[in-house]
């Protein structure tokens, strides 16, 4: 980065091993756009709750020519899945502009109807075959708005298709009453 991470602790004493974790986050914003300027992380343990612990605040301010991002409140009782999420979230930012800067759009993928023809229910995984004859894998993590238990071959179903490392899968499977996207 041209300028240094900043890290900025409140409420908690500072820790090498959490300022190495955001650094370590940091540079992989940096692999995305590298003319990110500055990365400042604030990092802010908040008042204890009646009814909680204490959970841990994230707010990060990434600088951009030209452009601030900002993702701020992202909280857990676990501060380095806090950290996490709040760079999942500022990730998220910078592709969509990195994307605006390419002049791309955001695609969405169309969900595909299919039929489930298969169920090994003791594995809790299926297959969906599509009119066109192609079949994808799902798995109990993959279903929707149905218990895996109330499954049953022959019903119709839509998916989001994706591509496994065991090859065609199906995503966020239902029985239509949701949206996709």
């Amino acid at each position: 980065m041209k300028l240094p991470v900043h890290i900025q602790f409140q409420g908690l004493a500072p820790s090498p091993a959490l300022e190495e974790s955001a650094r370590t986050h940091a540079q992989k914003l940096e692999l995305m756009a590298g003319d990110l300027m500055a990365c400042r992380v604030h990092i802010d343990q908040t008042q204890k709750h009646q009814q909680q612990g204490r959970p841990f605040e994230v707010r990060i301010d990434l600088t951009l020519p030209g452009q601030e991002l900002v993702v701020n409140h992202v909280q857990n009782e676990d501060v380095y899945v806090a950290l996490r999420d709040a760079f999942d979230s500022m990730k998220r930012q910078l592709e969509d502009v990195v994307r605006k800067r390419r002049g791309q759009k955001k695609l969405h993928v169309q969900p595909l109807h299919g039929e489930v023809v298969r169920l090994d229910d003791s594995g809790g995984f299926g297959f969906i075959r599509t009119p066109s004859g192609d079949e994808y894998y799902f798995s109990r993590d993959n279903l929707a708005d149905t218990p895996f238990e109330h499954m049953q071959t022959g019903v119709a179903v839509q998916f989001i298709p994706d591509l496994g490392r065991e090859g065609l899968q199906a995503r966020r499977v239902g029985s239509g009453k949701h949206r996709f996207g």
